[in-house]
């Protein structure tokens, strides 16, 4: 159980510092794209457990994000 908060805390981290870096207020697909990773990777970790599982589900969810953002 341990391991799967400090995964998750370090994915959130790693997405929020890539948003921190941009120099100019990020587009929709940006936005998408890192609350989508962030989400899967989440959903990645609790549903099937594993560092694998995390960055597969924050893969997807990145990929998902990207498409919902350009929509918008």
């Amino acid at each position: 159980m341990t391991s799967r908060i400090v995964t998750t805390v370090a994915v959130s981290i790693f997405a929020i510092s890539a948003m921190a870096g941009c120099a100019s207020r990020p587009t929709n697909t940006q936005i998408g794209t890192a609350v989508g990773a962030v989400a899967g990777g989440v959903a990645g970790n609790v549903l099937l457990g594993g560092p694998l599982a995390t960055i597969g589900g924050a893969a997807a969810g990145a990929l998902i994000g990207n498409e919902v953002g350009k929509k918008r």
